[in-house]
Parts: C-alpha cells; sequence; structure tokens
C-alpha cells in the first residue's frame, strides 16, 4: 500500500517536463545570433556525451518551411556534440533550429533556438516546444524504472540475506526471490518495449515499429537492458541448481556476488555515472551503492517475513545486524561522494532541484539510521536472552528436580526475549516503510539534471562566429480591452548605431497592427534620454533604421502602445547594453 501510495504521487505529481541530464552548453550559431553569411553547419554543444535520433535536428526557415538538412553527426573525437550541415544557401531572415537528443544516462532532451542571416525577420517561424516525453510514455516508463529498483533490491536482498545470514527455515523466503525475479524481468522487458518511443517523445503504441525497436538493441541503454536480461536467466539457472544447499562454500558466493555486481553495473552503465566527471570512480561507486541498498533493504524484508512466520534464531538476527552496518557504511561513503560529484558547489544545495531532493533524500537517510539504531538495540537485547537462556537451562536441577535440558533441544523463549523480538519486529518494519521512501527519492533523483551540470549549462555560452546577436525584448501589455505584448528587437544590441524592429502580438500569438506605436530609450544612471526611436510604420511590423545609445550599462525601454483613438498605455522594461 506505501509503495502504491508513493508511486501514485510520483506519477500523477510528476506531470512537468522531465529533467534530463545533457544540459545545452552553447549552441553555434548561437541563439538569436545576426550572421553576414549562411553558416555551413548548426553545432550544438553538451554538458555530458549524447545520442542522436534518426530526426534529431528540424530546421524551419523563415516561412515556416522545413529545411532540406544532412544527416546529425558528432563532431570529430566529440561525444557532447550534435552537428548537422545546411544547405549552401539559405535565404534572408530568422531561421529556427529544433533539436533532440539522448543524454548518455539514457533521458531525452530536446529543444530550439534561433539565427539570422543577413537581418532579422519581421515574423520568426514557430515550433513545438511542448514536452519532451509524451505524457502516457513517460508515465509507464517511470513506473517501471521504479518497479525495476525495487525488484532488484527485494531480489540482490533477499539472496544476500539467505546466503550469508544463513537462517535454517528458508521456505518463506521462496515467495519474494520469486516476486523479486519476476518483476525485473517483466520490467525489463517493459523498458526495452518502451524505449523507443519515450526517447523519441511518441505514444505507446509506437512500441510495435520494428525499425524503431531494432535502434534501441543497439544503443547503450538497450543493451544494457539485454545484459540484464541475461543476467536473469543465469541468475535463474543458478538459484534452481543451489536452492537445496544448507550452506554455500566461498567460491559460490563468490560466484553470486559477481553476478550481483554485473546486475548493477546494468544500471550504472545507463545513468549518472555514465556520464560526466571521474566516470570508472563514479561507475564503481554507483555499483557499491546499489548493491548496499539492496542487500539493506532487500535483506530488512527478508527479516521481516521471516520474524513474522518463524522462530528465527537471534544468531541470524545478529548476524544480518553486522551485515546491515556495513551495508551502511557503505552507503555513506558513496553517497557522500555521489552528491559532491552531483552537485558540485554549497550553493547548488539549494538552488538547484536536485539540490533539494538531496536534501530530502539526506532527512529520510536520517530517519532510516534511527530505526536501524533501534533494531540493533532489540537485536543485542534479542540475543543477550537468548545466551541467558541457554545458560539457565544447562545449570543443574536440585535432586529431585526435573531434568536438565539436552545441549541440542530448543530452549524456551523468555518473556523478555518475546518483548524484544516483538519491538523489534516493529522497528524493522519502521526501517522497510522508510527504506522504500528513500529507494523511490533516489530513483527520481536519477533522473534528475544534476547541480555541476546545471551550473555549466548556465555559464555565458562560447562566442559564436557573425555579428554579434542581437537584443530581444518582450513587454506585455494592457489597455481596455486590448492586451498582448510587444517584442523589440535591437540589431547589434550594442553600443553604437542599432536598427530597431518592433512587433505586436495579440493574445492568441498572432502579429496585430495598432494605430501607433511609440519608443524611447532612457539610462537612468547617467541622466540620459529618453532618446526618441521615431518608429515607423513598416506594414507588419514599426522599424527605425538607427537608434544611437552611446554608452553600456542598464537602459530603460518605454513603449507606449495606442489601441484605439481614445485607448493607450505605456510600458517600460530594463535591458542590458554591452560595450
Amino acid at each position: 500500500m506505501l509503495l502504491g501510495a508513493v508511486l501514485v504521487l510520483l506519477v500523477l505529481g510528476g506531470a512537468g517536463p522531465a529533467s534530463a541530464h545533457a544540459a545545452l552548453k552553447s549552441t553555434d550559431p548561437e541563439d538569436g545570433t545576426v550572421l553576414r553569411s549562411a553558416p555551413r553547419s548548426v553545432t550544438l554543444t553538451f554538458t555530458e556525451s549524447v545520442g542522436l535520433l534518426d530526426d534529431s535536428f528540424r530546421v524551419l526557415d523563415p516561412d515556416n518551411r522545413r529545411v532540406d538538412i544532412g544527416e546529425a553527426q558528432h563532431a570529430e573525437g566529440r561525444s557532447d556534440t550534435a552537428s548537422v550541415a545546411l544547405p549552401a544557401k539559405l535565404a534572408k531572415g530568422t531561421y529556427v533550429v529544433a533539436w533532440r537528443v539522448v543524454s548518455a544516462d539514457s533521458h531525452p532532451v530536446g529543444g530550439a533556438f534561433t539565427f539570422s542571416v543577413g537581418k532579422a525577420s519581421a515574423t520568426v517561424a514557430t515550433v513545438d516546444t511542448g514536452p519532451v516525453e509524451n505524457p502516457a510514455t513517460e508515465s509507464l516508463y517511470n513506473v517501471a524504472r521504479y518497479l525495476a529498483y525495487l525488484a532488484a533490491a527485494l531480489l540482490i536482498g533477499t539472496a544476500a540475506f539467505v546466503a550469508l545470514c544463513r537462517p535454517a527455515d528458508r521456505g518463506p523466503l521462496r515467495k519474494p526471490l520469486v516476486v523479486g525475479w519476476w518483476t525485473l524481468l517483466g520490467t525489463t522487458l517493459a523498458l526495452l518495449a518502451l524505449r523507443a518511443p519515450y526517447e523519441t517523445g511518441t505514444g505507446p503504441a509506437t512500441a510495435l515499429d520494428a525499425s524503431a525497436f531494432t535502434r534501441t538493441l543497439t544503443g547503450r541503454p538497450g543493451l544494457a537492458l539485454l545484459a540484464r536480461l541475461a543476467l536473469l536467466l543465469i541468475g535463474a539457472v543458478f538459484a534452481v541448481r543451489l536452492r537445496k544447499r544448507e550452506a554455500w562454500p566461498r567460491p559460490l558466493l563468490a560466484a553470486g556476488g559477481a553476478l550481483g555486481v554485473a546486475l548493477a553495473l546494468t544500471w550504472a552503465a545507463s545513468e549518472h555515472a555514465s556520464a560526466g566527471i571521474q566516470v570508472p570512480l563514479a561507475m564503481a561507486s554507483a555499483v557499491l551503492h546499489l548493491l548496499a541498498m539492496a542487500v539493506w533493504l532487500g535483506g530488512l524484508t527478508a527479516l521481516l517475513i521471516l520474524l513474522h512466520r518463524t522462530e528465527l534464531p537471534p544468531a541470524v538476527v545478529a548476524r544480518f545486524s553486522r551485515l546491515a552496518f556495513a551495508s551502511v557504511t557503505v552507503l555513506v561513503v558513496t553517497g557522500v561522494y555521489q552528491s559532491w560529484r552531483g552537485l558540485g558547489s554549497w550553493s547548488a544545495l539549494t538552488g538547484t532541484t536536485y539540490g533539494r531532493l538531496l536534501l530530502v533524500k539526506v532527512a529520510a537517510v536520517v530517519l532510516l539510521l534511527t530505526a536501524a539504531g533501534l533494531s540493533r538495540r532489540w537485536t543485542a537485547r534479542l540475543v543477550t536472552a537468548d545466551a541467558e537462556t541457554a545458560v539457565r537451562e544447562r545449570v543443574p536441577e536440585p535432586v529431585g528436580g526435573p531434568p536438565v535440558a539436552a545441549a541440542d533441544e530448543p530452549a524456551a523463549v523468555p518473556a523478555a526475549g518475546g518483548t524484544s523480538r516483538r519491538n523489534l519486529r516493529r522497528s524493522v518494519l519502521a526501517e522497510v516503510a522508510v527504506g522504500v521512501v528513500v529507494l523511490v527519492i533516489t530513483t527520481v533523483l536519477s533522473s534528475t539534471l544534476p547541480g555541476r551540470a546545471a551550473a555549466e549549462a548556465a555559464q555565458a555560452p562560447a562566442t559564436a562566429g557573425g555579428l554579434p546577436a542581437a537584443s530581444v525584448t518582450t513587454i506585455p501589455f494592457e489597455v481596455g480591452a486590448a492586451r498582448g505584448k510587444v517584442q523589440i528587437t535591437l540589431d547589434p544590441g550594442r553600443v553604437g548605431d542599432n536598427t530597431v524592429q518592433a512587433v505586436v502580438f495579440g493574445p492568441d500569438g498572432g502579429i496585430v497592427t495598432v494605430p501607433e506605436l511609440r519608443l524611447s530609450f532612457t539610462l537612468p544612471a547617467q541622466r540620459i534620454g529618453p532618446l526618441d526611436a521615431k518608429l515607423k510604420d513598416q506594414g507588419g511590423y514599426w522599424g527605425a533604421d538607427s537608434v544611437t545609445l552611446p554608452i553600456a550599462g542598464t537602459w530603460t525601454m518605454k513603449a507606449t502602445v495606442r489601441t484605439s483613438e481614445i485607448d493607450q498605455v505605456s510600458v517600460t522594461k530594463s535591458f542590458r547594453i554591452s560595450g
């Protein structure tokens, strides 16, 4: 019930666009650049390596027609770029570039930007900038991801509990092993089928497209999922052959551990750890983190099942207590490293979504450790009570008293041991509940843009060839029953002479005509202005050939829009002019 509620909240509450991990650092040409001549290609640079799709680029000309472009490819030796060749001749005007790629950690990302050849167009082609993922596909894919993590924890943790804690009665643990295996198998198949529509942003029905499925099988996420399927089949054979063994020798334990490591690698190879800085160390950390989480959470589930169904010997509980302590140590060490790698700075802890989610996870882990501390306390009391019982039962009774219990006969649990066992059940149940929440938060973190990547993307992009980028300012207005916005373009948007183009848009986004539009510029810090732009109606937009802005600084732009003989409004907005 807890897992179901959390999944519903995540699926229904996460309707906004997903945070992809490959953030766009720069474009060549830059967004808004006005070029003297047409570029030969378009190149995008990202914060990590990206995969390309058949339709990674769409270029629209000023008349909203699609431009015939080349095949998307990486720049030579640069897997963090996406490039496409343009036709030799492009007409003057503004072009829109819509793009979509897949980041190295398997999440799709897309967007759009513009550049102009010769002169910016009065109107710009429109392109769909909606969510990167199809909502239905995204929901199904995310549910499969969450269940895969939980199934891995149940499967690996239960198997580790059986092998390392050596409970005498393993019958009750057969069901969680089988459920974990089948759930992981089913979610892996679902992720394979949904991978292509998830990447392309199409509906779930396109999963039946054979060509798209073939492309999935050749990409890194698809290969990782295929490897997971193969490992699950090997694990099933391994489990069947060993299910009747009372104890596992060291070679078999090593083989089982290697199988678990390989299974964890199928996650590390296609998520955060596979991109960014220190990839080999990050992947090793991710594998250890996942295994420690699985051994702890899955082992807790196994322990809870046995505590409710059998008289579990305290020695088994004590073995798991030591195993859980080791798992927590590994989780803390790897968690600190992964947090440093993902954040990059202290400010990202509160200034990014990734950082805030990490704080929530830390709070949940503190609760988890508190519950674990209680469990260790009750485990110690249970072991102590068991030892005291064993000592009492081996003390000879007085002559004529009841017979002494044999050393191999089961001892009755005293009242103190019974109380400790009940309290241990409650604390372990609390650990499992909070552990599920921690696991779900971890899954959400794996689909959130890391703070380090967000900081890199926020840095000033590299300068692209061509003239300096035009300055585009949008000012909303409302007067009477009329409302809309004025888009004002200063070219080149620097100190000196600038051309001005002003376009008035209505509430529906379409261009509207107004009887009069006036524009002036003021630099309050230097007491310059107002400078009248002397706009003229150019038929569809208002323009001026030359407006001189003599000094760099933060200027104030004032637009006066008259919509009728009696209705007019003046609105202002600040903008920056560079030297």
